[in-house]
C-alpha cells in the first residue's frame, strides 16, 4: 500500500491486514501439529535413532537371513517412519540361487524383503521389514510394503507348487497380523498392479483366488 492511499484505501489495507494476521494466528495452530508430527517422523530417521538390530535376526519364524547388499535398500524404522499397509508379490523370471545373488549384487540396485523357494516353500529373508527394500519400481510403493519375490517364471506354471503357494500364504498372514493390513486384494497386490509400473509378474499363471483363501486360512 503507497504512502499516499486514501482512507478508504487505509480501511480496506487494514481489513485485509487484520484477516491476514488472524488467519496466521489460527494457522499457527494448525502449523505447530504439523511440525510435531514431522519431527515424530523425522526424528527416527536421526543417526543413531533407528530400532535396535540383532544380526542375523529374522522378522518370519522359519526364515534364513540371507541379506542383500546394502547398496539394494534403504535403512528405516517402519512402521515408526514409514507406516506399511501393502504387500506386494513377485515373481523374479530366475530360480531361487540366483535370485538371492543378483539381489546380493551392489550393482543391481534393487531388492526384496523376502525370496520364496518353489520346490519346499523355504523362505529367505534379504531386508527387514523395518527396511525399505527397493522392489517396487515406485518409491512410494517401496516405503509402504513388504516384497516378497517367488521362485519362476511368469509364463510357466510348473514353479507354482502346493509347497510354495502355502509357505508363502503363512509369510504374508504374518505380515498382516504384525501390521494390521488387510487380506483383501487392495492390500495384497502383484507387482503388476503398482501404479506406473509395467510389469508381468506375478504372471497369468498365478491363482489369486487359491492363494487369498490361504492367507485367511492362515
Amino acid at each position: 500500500m503507497g504512502e499516499h492511499a486514501g482512507p478508504d484505501q487505509r480501511r480496506r489495507g487494514l481489513g485485509r491486514r487484520a484477516l491476514v494476521l488472524g488467519g496466521g494466528a489460527a494457522a499457527v495452530g494448525v502449523g505447530a501439529l504439523a511440525a510435531r508430527d514431522t519431527l515424530e517422523r523425522w526424528w527416527w530417521r536421526l543417526p543413531g535413532m533407528e530400532e535396535p538390530r540383532t544380526p542375523g535376526e529374522v522378522d518370519h519364524v522359519g526364515a534364513e537371513w540371507v541379506p542383500a547388499s546394502r547398496a539394494n535398500y534403504r535403512r528405516a524404522s517402519r512402521p515408526r517412519d514409514y507406516g506399511i499397509d501393502r504387500v506386494v508379490i513377485h515373481m523374479p523370471e530366475a530360480t531361487y540361487d540366483i535370485t538371492l545373488q543378483v539381489f546380493q549384487d551392489p550393482g543391481h540396485g534393487a531388492s526384496t524383503h523376502y525370496v520364496v523357494r518353489s520346490e519346499d516353500g523355504h523362505v529367505a529373508q534379504l531386508a527387514r521389514e523395518l527396511d525399505v527394500a527397493f522392489h517396487a519400481g515406485h518409491r512410494g510403493f517401496n516405503e509402504r510394503s513388504i516384497g516378497i519375490e517367488h521362485e519362476g517364471w511368469a509364463e510357466d506354471p510348473a514353479y507354482l507348487t502346493d509347497a510354495m503357494y502355502e509357505s508363502s500364504a503363512r509369510l504374508v498372514a504374518g505380515i498382516c497380523r504384525r501390521y494390521g493390513i488387510p487380506v483383501d486384494r487392495e492390500h495384497i497386490v502383484g507387482h503388476n498392479e503398482v501404479p506406473d509400473v509395467i510389469r508381468v509378474c506375478p504372471g497369468p499363471h498365478w491363482d489369486w483366488d487359491r492363494y487369498m483363501e490361504l492367507v485367511r486360512q492362515a
